[in-house]
This record gives C-alpha cells, sequence and structure tokens, in this order.
C-alpha cells in the first residue's frame, strides 16, 4: 500500500492538532437526547475530533439491543450540523454505506466481526469504491494480522487510501483481565507493514472495563498511537449496551486531565549521547544472546544425534519440566518477568524439538 505521499482526513486532524485524535461517543444510539447530550458534553470539552455512535450493533447472541438503524441517522445529522462534530458510525453491508452516505455521516468505520470475513470486506469496498468518504478499519475478533491488513488492502485496490486503523483488541481463551486482549504486537506488525496509516487504540473494548480504560490509553500514548476511541454515555450503567465500558463525559475530561503526553525524542544533548550509548550497548548484548542461542542449539544438535544412535525418543518430559522449572527460578532470581521467561523457554524447546525432529528424520 503507498500512501507516503497522502494527505487524509486523519492526517489533517493530526497535523492541525499536534496530540492524538480523540474519538468519542455512545456504543449505541439510543435516543435523539441521549445523542444531542453526549454530542453536547463532548463538544464542549474542546478535545474531541470526531463523535462516535454505533447504529447498526451487530450481537453475539439474537435478542440483545441491535441498534436503531436507520431512524437514528437523522439524529447523528443534528450533531454534525448543529454541534458542530464530525461523525463516524459502523458499517457492515452495502446498504448501511448507502443510507450513511444518504445522510452525510463523515467517516465509517468497519467492525472487526466484519474485518474477519474478506467476503464482506470485499462487498463494502466495491459499495466504498469511488465515495472519497475517510474509512476506519478495527482489527479483526481473531488475532489474525493478515486479514487487518488484507482489509486495508481490498479498501486500497479500490482507491480507497483515507484510512485508519483501529486496535481493539482480540478474543483469546487465555484468561485475562481484559475483554479482548491487546496483544499489541499484532498492532505493531500491522503499523510494520502501513507506516503512513494512523494506529487509533480503542480502550473501552480492549478494557471491557470503565477502571482499565486510563492505564490501556496511557499505554497506547506510550507506545505512539496516533489517537484513542473511547466509549462515552451520559449514564452509562444504563447504556443499552455495553455499559461497563463506558464512561460519563465528566470521567471522560477527568481520563485526559490524568493522561500524561510524552515526547518522540528530545533535542537535549545529553539524551542523545547517552541513549546512543545504552543502544550500542543493547546490541552488544543482543549479539552475545544470539552467540547463547546458537552454542545451546549446537549442543541440543549433539545430544539428537546421541539419542538417534542410542534408539531414544526425542521428548523427556521429566528433563522438559526440570528446564521448565528451573529456568524460570533462575529468571526470578536475576528479577526477570516470570511471563516472559517461561514464554522464552517454551519457544527455545519448540526450536529444540523442530531441530532434534529433523536430525531424527535425517535418512542414515
Amino acid at each position: 500500500m503507498n500512501t507516503s505521499s497522502a494527505t487524509t482526513f486523519f492526517t489533517r486532524l493530526l497535523a492541525s492538532k499536534g496530540l492524538p485524535l480523540l474519538i468519542a461517543g455512545p456504543c449505541s444510539a439510543e435516543t435523539e437526547d441521549q445523542i444531542l447530550t453526549t454530542a453536547r458534553a463532548l463538544k464542549a470539552m474542546g478535545q474531541v475530533d470526531l463523535f462516535r455512535s454505533g447504529v447498526w450493533k451487530p450481537r453475539t447472541k439474537p435478542g440483545g439491543f441491535e441498534g436503531m438503524g436507520s431512524t437514528a441517522l437523522p439524529w447523528l445529522q443534528r450533531v454534525q450540523e448543529e454541534i458542530g462534530l464530525p461523525v463516524a458510525i459502523e458499517v457492515a453491508t452495502p446498504r448501511h454505506v448507502e443510507e450513511a452516505l444518504r445522510h452525510g455521516i463523515n467517516v465509517l468505520w468497519i467492525g472487526a466481526r466484519t474485518t474477519v470475513n474478506p467476503f464482506a470486506v470485499q462487498e463494502l469496498a466495491d459499495a466504498l469504491a469511488g465515495t472519497g468518504v475517510p474509512v476506519m478499519v478495527k482489527n479483526p475478533v481473531n488475532p489474525d494480522v493478515a486479514l487487518w491488513a488484507g482489509a486495508l488492502e481490498r479498501l486500497e485496490r479500490v482507491g480507497i487510501t483515507n484510512l485508519a486503523a483501529i486496535h481493539r483488541g482480540f478474543s483469546t481463551f487465555a484468561p485475562s483481565r481484559y475483554r479482548n486482549a491487546p496483544t499489541w504486537q499484532l498492532a505493531f506488525e500491522l503499523k510494520a507493514r502501513f507506516p503512513e496509516v494512523p494506529l487509533i487504540c480503542d480502550p473501552s473494548h480492549i478494557s471491557g472495563r470503565r477502571d482499565l480504560i486510563l492505564p490501556v490509553s496511557q499505554k497506547a500514548l506510550d507506545l505512539d498511537y496516533d489517537g484513542l476511541m473511547i466509549e462515552t454515555h451520559p449514564d452509562p450503567d444504563n447504556a443499552l449496551s455495553d455499559a461497563a465500558q463506558q464512561v460519563t463525559p465528566a470521567r471522560l475530561a477527568e481520563i485526559l486531565a490524568e493522561l500524561k503526553y510524552r515526547y518522540r525524542s528530545s533535542n537535549n544533548a545529553d539524551f542523545l549521547n547517552k541513549a546512543e550509548e545504552l543502544r550500542q550497548q543493547i546490541d552488544t548484548a543482543d549479539r552475545e544472546l544470539m552467540e547463547a542461542l546458537a552454542a545451546r542449539m549446537a549442543l541440543v544438535e549433539q545430544l539428537a544425534e546421541y539419542k538417534k544412535e542410542n534408539n531414544v525418543k526425542i521428548l523427556q518430559m521429566d528433563r522438559w519440566q526440570e528446564i521448565f522449572t528451573s529456568r524460570r527460578d533462575w529468571g526470578a532470581k536475576l528479577r526477570l518477568n516470570d511471563p516472559f521467561v517461561a514464554k522464552l523457554y517454551e519457544l527455545i524447546h519448540l526450536e529444540s524439538i523442530r531441530k532434534q525432529t529433523e536430525i531424527m528424520n535425517q535418512p542414515e
């Protein structure tokens, strides 16, 4: 995707503001009064760049509140025309696109449940071709960067370059304090592929709890995200969808006041010199680390040869459990993060098994 010279709705906002973008508004448009009350409060804050609201709400199970649909679109037109906030909504079908554009909605986004389906994304791309409307693409529900990147590429192929990506976290079967595990590395991978596409964090959907919105937002800013999307409702506890993760406009103002905006770098000579010195030391440590890993794998290869000569199986569970336990103990004494050490040795073990399998299955 080539957007290196493109000036988009999102990059213009970033350039004029000089701070990360802020997208806020309720999970769902419930009533006209609710929408206008929220929008007026957000406009008064003077920090919101884009008003968001769900109109069509695909729910996991039938029977829940699935949005007001087209009925809500005139309410959002009033937000644009009377209150002066640009509006963004989710679209999931070509009909949604048609109705949104007919009502002059400023920005559209493709949701996580749609991004996961290339057929649906292509239908939306075809419907959006030639419109020039800005489009945001949420990550797919499952942790798959290829699907996320593919959605952006499908849009770009039909001439849509006015794009942003939204990181809203990923579903996981593993226990987590989050509603959707952030799995930050996947967002970094997308950013590496599309460096010119603004990356926006959705701490509401990542956290699933309003008390986690501040720390998730802070981490996103520290990781140089281009904006935040925070669900905001005048009466969150009685919201018709996602009540637990929405905050009042007053609480949103408090969160914004507590956030720390850090510099990407510094012109301070002492900082630059010390940072360069430390980076060189890190480079040296990394090279030594690679050499140590290579030496370990050479020993694994020798062990595999002996196992093969003596017709011994690859996996020795008692030995693996001893390694996994002892290395975590060693790591704890060196004040290394335990989950990091555990994950590291899981990867080392997988590579050891791969190498031993390769050697054991070589023809005589």
